[in-house]
């Protein structure tokens, strides 16, 4: 490599750009402190973004802050997959071995991905969840690598990130929690047009208060007069600093540019061209020919060339090629490339005029001459960058038959890394140059090797070359996996279009298995029609992988919306089939789906025995999918049967597993399912931890509403109710109307429910569980539906007495019954509950009894589940209470549930609590303490004060009473030794404070609050 030559174009004196200095410099103020800074520099070409940076890299660096800088590739259209991070970790690495080998934590095989130097990486999974996985092990890297110094990443030219590099560095300013690291990105605002890629991503950035974003301005006048002062070393003349502001308008790089011409010209401006573009070539065309040459080589070669792939192109010999080489950095026009063996344009303007200058002739020889070099000798560039830089090459050299082959070898090698948006693109290539190939070289061409399950084999001739609707398939999958779902359904519409003139129902049928998921995705619909339509197709078949799969998606589908024995049987025929054809990954996800249903059928340990197995398989095979899935679906269905505490393990064993392969999305699901156990044993501290600790992991649409939905059950359960309503929002904007799913639709319903009766809304209330009820509680939903009928009849009870209410009551405990007939009690969490409806719907009709209450509190007591026997004490104790008067049994039971409510911070339970002992005269005292506190028979107690509420006076409350005793205004006069005309004016005072039009509705409302029941 060449020596730096010295110039004095660039000038020794930073100019300007005091306020952007001190913004970067105080990143690593904080940075230090732990908190990670993200920053994004923009300008238009030329107007010191570089210069900008490497000011403040040392001034890091003089802090002992570790630099890493990495530039985005511009290599034809395609991009080159996480470029920047690449050179980047490289960098990292070399200054740092020994920290990141401890960082990386045992992942090298996923994050070779990134970096191939770690080792191999490991095969791609085909799943959704490996660039979410990459993504989330870099940022941990990166948290880790600088856990204890600061690490100043920079990556530079963000306008040529490749997808890939967007998405990756969107993500890490989302998620960056901890660590001293500062990561900044620079972009040419000129090239951020309306349409481009970049744009949406700058949008998205400057909505997170963590990134702060520094536009550079072009120089005024006087900066431009102290930029040529550094350049010239002399103070120029007013007129030379007048005519280079207006011919540069400011933009420092043209500065430099027209100094240098006028130091070639003697210090005179006047001949310069006002073309900017013939600027930049002028101090080409000074240089020798073969000097001239190698610019123009190296201009169509890519942003950086290696030494040894220009001198193949090239054709020079070694000394005319160094003599070339030199004579170009010597005039300042090129430079080494730093970390490599190889050369760049010092500014890549002047690279892009001299491409620019090329005839197309010249463009597509060199762009030949390059993939030639390189399919000869694939050494001469690294191995990570190999087959993306052929399959440019020869696309811009415009030979489709040389093309193809690498254009498809380049899409393996992103799917390999999962740059699943540059799959995607080189795919779509492959399709536009498949007609310009001749038929006898597309037979040549193999499938590629990714898209398992979809059909390639003909039976009679075995393998079958590769064809057009393969690379629908696959670009499919990858528009998929790369997050553009609307690109994907769009690709399996296409390829089902095509296939419906064509007799190949395999292919068909894989094509309507997407399209149902990306229905689905889409909120376009359940996906179900889609699903029949693959089992229609299949339907007669041999078996097969394909046929394997529609019948596990069919399975998994009716799992989720149409849970019971139909569905328990097409998982049983899925895994059936899935083992005949020896298809392992899709026999796991069906006895998963199977594990689940038997369990909902009342083979617990059948079903759990199932799953356990299940997941210790996927992990012994590392099939990621499974696993997450595993992860999320086994603690669900431990809960689901009432053993919280297993859950909570089998969670705990689910978190570990997503957090270490790095599915924040799976590993918020789980989180969420946890903290249901949580709260289903009384720890709901714990319940709100793992709630919280869910919500910055969740990433999709159905884990945020997840993590609301447990939000709500906590705000209801301690009487936060816009709390509550505000999470029920949030479930149903996250997961909207068209998502039929019983789990995501019967709790909220639930939810929306006990909200509309507490704000008095009783006539919603019902019209909620109405539309739920038409919809319907089917077999396998117990663990949601069972509260609701719950909550319903608990309701209903509550109101017996209120005139309005009565008329519909009857029918709506007939749905509670009708319901609850047809929902198997297989558990004894589902038996309990079915008790407690019983008991409930008893106390609506004025029914109950103590021993109703006292099954229900046998059935829940081995449960763990001390909220809901909370509950069944208090009703039990009002029971009693009304039934006998007996103060002794009621009392240890209220005094019971009220420890339990208090400790939990169940407001509204605690309140009805006390309530209740107020009326009864019972202390809710502690243990040890007087467990009756005596009162006068005529002096009101803490429940009769409670009507305080309601701004009824202690006079008003006595005449209260014995309006709910039927007494008339006489009578009323009479008992409390009062004349008529006052009794009646309490009388009217009282029917305006409770807000009811009648004495009846006043004497209603004592009886549905039982305020008078007891003695």
């Amino acid at each position: 490599m060449l020596g730096d030559v010295e110039t004095n174009t660039v000038s020794p004196v930073f100019v300007g750009r005091a306020a952007e200095l001190a913004a970067l410099t105080d990143t690593l103020a904080r940075a230090g402190a732990g908190e990670p800074q993200a920053l994004l520099v923009g300008g238009e070409a030329g107007v010191g973004k570089t210069r900008l940076v490497e000011e403040f890299l040392t001034a890091a660096r003089r802090r002992e802050a570790v630099v890493a800088v990495g530039g985005c590739v511009e290599i034809g259209a395609d991009g080159l997959p996480f470029a920047p991070f690449a050179t980047a970790l490289r960098a990292l690495r070399r200054a740092l071995p020994e920290e990141l080998t401890k960082a990386l934590a045992g992942q090298e095989g996923e994050l070779a991905r990134l970096l191939p130097e770690l080792g191999e990486a490991e095969r791609a999974a085909n799943d959704e969840h490996g660039t979410a996985r990459l993504f989330e092990l870099t940022a941990r890297l990166l948290e880790r690598v600088s856990a204890t110094r600061t690490v100043v990443l920079v990556l530079e030219d963000l306008h040529w990130a490749d997808a890939s590099t967007r998405h990756l560095l969107a993500y890490l300013f989302r998620t960056l929690r901890s660590g001293r690291l500062v990561v900044i990105a620079t972009y040419r605002a000129d090239d951020v047009h309306r349409r481009h890629p970049l744009r949406p991503l700058l949008a998205e950035l400057d909505r997170l208060r963590t990134v702060r974003r520094i536009e550079l301005d072009r120089f005024s006048r006087a900066e431009v007069g102290r930029q040529l002062t550094g350049i010239l070393a002399v103070l120029p003349d007013a007129a030379l600093v007048d005519d280079i502001f207006d011919r540069s308008d400011g933009n420092a790089f043209f500065v430099e540019e027209l100094a240098r011409s006028v130091e070639c010209c003697g210090g005179d401006s006047s001949g310069l061209s006002d073309s900017l573009r013939d600027l930049l070539l002028v101090r080409v065309e000074a240089l020798p020919e073969h000097a001239q040459r190698i610019a123009r080589t190296l201009a169509e070669g890519g942003s950086t060339v290696e030494h040894p792939l220009l001198a193949a192109v090239a054709g020079l010999a070694d000394d005319e090629l160094d003599e070339a080489l030199r004579a170009a950095v010597g005039a300042n026009l090129l430079l080494p490339a730093p970390d490599t063996d190889g050369y760049r344009f010092r500014h890549s303007l002047v690279r892009e005029a001299v491409s620019d200058d090329l005839l197309p002739g010249e463009r597509t020889r060199l762009n030949r001459r390059y993939a030639e070099a390189l399919e000869a000798d694939p050494s001469l560039v690294r191995a990570d960058e190999r087959a993306a830089r052929l399959a440019s090459y020869w696309y811009a050299a415009h030979d489709a038959v040389k093309a193809l082959p690498a254009v498809l070898q380049a899409a393996v090698e992103a799917r390999r890394r999962y740059a699943y948006s540059e799959q995607l693109r080189l795919l779509e290539r492959a399709m536009e140059l498949w007609d310009d190939v001749p038929d006898a070289v597309r037979a040549t061409l193999r499938p590629l090797d990714y898209a398992e399950v979809y059909p390639r084999c003909d039976g009679a001739q075995g393998a079958s070359p590769l064809n057009y609707l393969d690379l629908m398939a696959e670009a499919a999958v990858a528009a998929r996996f790369g997050g553009d779902r609307e690109r994907a359904l769009a690709l399996a519409k296409k390829a089902l279009r095509i296939l419906s003139t064509e007799s190949d129902p395999l292919r068909a049928a894989w094509f309507w298995v997407q399209r149902s998921y990306l229905m689905q995705s889409l909120s376009r619909g359940d996906g179900w029609q889609e699903l029949a339509t693959a089992q229609d197709l299949v339907r007669g078949m041999q078996p097969s992988a394909v046929h394997a799969d529609v019948l596990a998606s069919a399975a998994s589908w009716g799992a989720l919306h149409r849970p019971g024995p139909e569905t328990l049987t097409a998982a049983d025929r899925a895994v059936e089939y899935a083992q005949l054809v020896g298809e392992e990954s899709i026999e796991l996800q069906a006895r998963l789906t199977r594990g689940w249903l038997t369990i909902d059928a009342g083979g617990v340990e059948e079903g759990l025995g199932e799953m356990y197995g299940v997941r210790d398989r996927a992990e012994e095979l590392h099939l990621v999918g499974v696993m997450s899935r595993a992860s999320i679906n086994l603690p669900s269905s431990l809960e689901s049967t009432g053993r919280s505490l297993e859950a909570v393990s089998a969670a705990d064993h689910g978190i570990e597993i997503c957090h270490g392969h790095g599915l924040p999305d799976s590993e918020a699901w789980v989180r969420a399912n946890q903290a249901q156990s949580y709260f289903s044993l009384g720890r709901w501290e714990e319940s709100r931890a793992a709630v919280d600790a869910a919500a910055p992991l969740a990433r999709s649409r159905k884990a945020n509403g997840l993590v609301a939905c447990r939000r709500t059950d906590l705000a209801l359960a301690r009487g936060d109710f816009e709390e509550a309503e505000e999470q029920l929002a949030l479930n149903r904007r996250h997961l909207g109307l068209h998502d039929p799913q019983p789990q995501h639709l019967i709790s909220p319903v639930r939810h929306a429910v006990i909200l509309a009766a507490q704000q008095g809304r009783l006539f919603d209330a019902r019209a909620a569980f109405e539309a739920q009820s038409e919809t319907g509680l089917p077999p396998g939903t117990q663990r949601y539906s069972l509260p609701l009928l719950h909550t319903v009849a608990s309701i209903e009870a509550d109101a017996r007495g209120l005139p309005a209410m009565e008329a519909g009551r009857p029918a709506i405990l007939e749905r509670v019954r009708r319901h609850l007939k047809q929902l198997p009690m297989l558990v004894p969490v589902w038996a309990a509950y079915g008790v407690l409806v019983e008991a409930e719907l008893a106390r609506a009709e004025g029914e109950d009894t103590p021993d109703h209450w006292r099954r229900a509190a046998e059935a829940f007591a081995p449960l763990q589940r001390p909220y809901e026997l909370a509950q069944v004490r208090h009703r039990w104790a009002e029971a009693i209470l009304v039934a006998t008067g007996d103060r002794t049994p009621a009392a240890a039971l209220l005094r019971a549930a009220h420890a339990v409510a208090s400790e939990l911070g169940a407001r509204p339970l605690a309140e009805s609590i006390e309530l209740l002992a107020g009326r009864a005269r019972v202390a809710l005292a502690g243990a040890g303490e007087e467990a009756q506190e005596e009162q006068a028979p005529d002096e009101p107690g803490p429940a009769v004060d409670a009507l305080g509420s309601f701004g009824l006076t202690s006079r008003e409350q006595e005449v209260h009473r014995l309006v709910a005793a039927g007494y008339t205004n006489r009578r009323i006069a009479e008992e409390l030794y009062i004349s008529p005309k006052t009794a009646s004016v309490h009388v009217s005072n009282i029917l305006a404070k409770l807000s009811v039009s009648s004495r009846g509705e006043a004497a209603a409302l004592a009886h549905r609050l039982r305020l008078y029941a007891v003695s």
